[in-house]
């Protein structure tokens, strides 16, 4: 039987009367092992071997998930930001579990009311298979296919010494990070707090009212709490982790989070296709400034290498494969990250190797990553975007820019001259908004912002 699965149903088991999950209210262990019961009757008519979860944050979201896994059939979870929803579904061969029947016109779709059964027995089957879409920032989304990393969870994921925790939960769980996030939690015993959405003072609020003691942020995210009016009068004491990942964070924002949360913050480096490629503690960056800029060395169980410039990974926390393609096996696999080790072998991220931007006469390669961290030390700028567009003579640097307080484009451009000596590395444009655009997982937009700033 799936080691999995049997680990989640003795974690259901074992928690009692004990809250789960809140939201809305509260939800036992008990509870949810109950409507757990429920769906996985529900889903009895169900024939197809694809079962596609396109439900909001909410407890039925992973609820559906593992039934549908307790049925032996794959799961494919949509994310809330798919354009093409019928594409996936089609694809895949996928019933849809869904909450948003008007995203979805054709196909089998069925709602949670569709679902609810008379509560029976269930018995895990030997493997588990999940599917979960790649972003599609180059083109049209694939199908990752992953299974024996959520044995690795039940490993990983074990409950506490020092008793139960309560996490926090911003991600959405139908993303690799979030639904990582909310079952390690229950493997843990541990109490989610599950928002829909991210809102800055929300979630300053959840830490000091439910003494949150473990959350994730994507650097975005860090920001908007960092600079919160809230922020300086929120009791953030209770936090014991906070991991940070989904992108490069600017090295002052990351100091910044250590000064203010203390040495519980650690960071963070994975794909959908490999989860668990890096990390690096607080302990590892108290007192070493230089190793801001890292996403630290490469955990046991993986190996990473530079080839051309470009981060390539093998080992334990790999996806099988692309869906329709072979297993990946033991072969190495190109992340798109452009990247570097030092002396110690941490890695230090330059940028997507698609948001590289080849700039004057000469072709210069510039990495908008390294821009904008530079750009962001002035202390007027709260975050920053760099990308190309183009320019009468090819592509031309453009930056935008949210600021704290009042600065001109000239003083940013001249910020970036100052840092670089170098005129490619500076923007030939700076725009001003009040927000950066962020995706459903809470990564910096950068295909809006270049519509944006190239629309007629």
């Amino acid at each position: 039987m799936s080691f999995f699965l049997t680990k989640v149903l003795a974690a259901l088991d074992d928690g009692g009367d004990r809250v789960l999950f809140v939201q809305n209210g509260g939800t036992t262990f008990h509870q949810a092992r109950d409507r757990l019961r429920r769906l996985h009757a529900g889903l009895c008519e169900t024939e197809t071997e694809v079962v596609a979860v396109d439900l909001r944050n909410r407890p039925e979201t992973v609820l559906v998930q593992l039934a549908a896994l307790l049925r032996g059939a794959t799961v494919l979870m949509v994310p809330a930001s798919a354009p093409d929803r019928d594409r996936l579904a089609a694809a895949s061969g996928a019933t849809v579990v869904t909450d948003r029947p008007h995203d979805w016109p054709a196909g089998d779709v069925r709602t949670l009311d569709d679902l609810d059964g008379e509560p029976e027995p269930l018995r895990p089957p030997e493997t588990v298979s999940l599917l979960f879409p790649t972003g599609g920032t180059t083109g049209t989304p694939k199908l990752i296919r992953h299974g024996g990393i959520y044995d690795g969870m039940a490993y990983i994921f074990t409950p506490s010494p020092d008793g139960p925790g309560r996490t926090l939960l911003v991600a959405p769980m139908t993303h690799m990070t979030g639904n990582a996030t909310v079952l390690g939690a229950l493997l843990r015993r541990d109490t989610v707090v599950v928002h829909d959405g991210f809102d800055a003072g929300a979630v300053l609020e959840a830490i000091q009212a439910h003494r949150i003691d473990t959350l994730s942020l994507t650097p975005p995210r860090l920001a908007a709490l960092l600079d919160h009016p809230a922020r300086k009068s929120t009791d953030l004491s209770s936090v014991r982790s906070l991991s940070l990942g989904a992108a490069p964070l600017p090295p002052h924002r990351l100091a910044q989070a250590l000064d203010v949360f203390g040495p519980v913050v650690g960071q963070g480096y994975g794909l959908t296709e490999a989860p668990m490629i890096a990390s690096i503690s607080a302990a590892e960056l108290l007192d070493r400034p230089g190793r801001l800029g890292s996403v630290g060395r490469i955990v046991p169980g993986m190996e990473a290498r530079i080839t051309d410039g470009e981060v390539e990974v093998r080992g334990l926390s790999m996806m099988d494969g692309y869906l329709g393609g072979p297993d990946i096996g033991a072969g190495w696999l190109r992340t798109g990250d452009l990247g570097r080790f030092d002396d110690e072998g941490y890695l230090y991220l330059l940028d997507r190797a698609d948001d590289v931007v080849v700039v004057g006469e000469h072709g210069t390669k510039v990495h908008s990553t390294v821009v904008e961290h530079a750009l962001a030390t002035h202390p007027a700028v709260r975050s920053a975007a760099v990308f190309g567009v183009p320019g009468p003579d090819g592509r031309l640097l453009h930056a935008v820019v949210v600021a704290g307080t009042a600065v001109t484009a000239e003083e940013i451009q001249a910020h970036a001259r100052e840092a670089f000596g170098q005129e490619h590395y500076v923007p030939a444009a700076v725009d001003f908004v009040d927000a950066l655009p962020l995706t459903d997982v809470g990564k910096v937009d950068k295909r809006a912002l270049v519509q944006l700033v190239t629309a007629p």
